[in-house]
């Protein structure tokens, strides 16, 4: 494959000492038109996250040498790709710390690799051009630009994740709805994804803590009960 091709794809990096299981992902990231990469440990998945700048990240939670966590704990802090986070275990527990320190979305073995890749293609399909005609969005001291993607609260930028933002950008661009989170999922995941609604529920538990968002009185984002969430009003 040429430098000039391999550069219009999308880079996949897939980071799992499953060979045989990372071969098959990569054999079908590469048939729906994606470039990967692969690491069978941490450091090599790191350096090589360093490296290639890779636009998803397909993480293994049980790695030799790093594991999945303190892995995506560092490339979060100099990259904001998509990270999927796989665990052979299915316990919540797992689920949470994987998306506590950046993961924007988790399968657990075994799982299929159609059904992983469907929910790639809907990440890279989410809209990142520029907004540049919205206005900046404002909920008393909160100020979000959906042009430059940040996030600033009293004058001091939020540091999110790029699935932090898009579901804070969905309520805040219907400030006065109650969304589902199944509405929440089709805006950010895309209507074909499969898993856990409660994963909007972890992403938002962050979102609130990074804004200093009471849960017994959020400012910002407010639960509705037996609906979803809304935007408050920031007073």
């Amino acid at each position: 494959m040429s430098p000039m091709a391999a550069a219009r794809e999308p880079l996949v990096l897939v980071i799992d000492d499953e060979e045989v299981l990372a071969g098959m992902i990569a054999q079908y990231l590469e048939r729906a038109g994606f470039a990967t990469r692969l690491a069978a440990d941490g450091p090599t998945g790191l350096r090589l996250a360093r490296e290639t700048d890779p636009d998803v990240i397909v993480l293994d939670l049980g790695l030799p040498g790093l594991d999945g966590v303190e892995l995506c704990r560092q490339v979060r802090t100099f990259s904001d790709c998509y990270i999927v986070m796989a665990t052979a275990r299915a316990d919540e527990v797992d689920t949470l710390v994987g998306l506590s320190v950046g993961a924007d979305d988790y399968v657990t073995k075994p799982f299929s690799v159609r059904e992983l890749v469907a929910r790639i293609q809907a990440m890279m399909r989410r809209p990142r051009g520029p907004r540049d005609a919205d206005p900046p969005l404002v909920f008393g001291a909160l100020t979000l630009d959906l042009g430059s993607r940040e996030v600033h609260l009293e004058g001091a930028p939020v540091d999110l994740t790029r699935t932090e933002f898009d579901l804070l950008a969905a309520l805040a661009s219907r400030p006065r709805l109650a969304l589902s989170r199944r509405q929440l999922i089709d805006d950010v995941w895309g209507p074909d994804w499969v898993g856990d609604d409660h994963v909007v529920d972890v992403h938002l538990a962050h979102v609130r803590r990074k804004l200093g968002d009471d849960a017994g009185q959020p400012r910002f984002v407010q639960t509705v009960r037996g609906v979803g969430y809304r935007m408050g009003t920031g007073r």
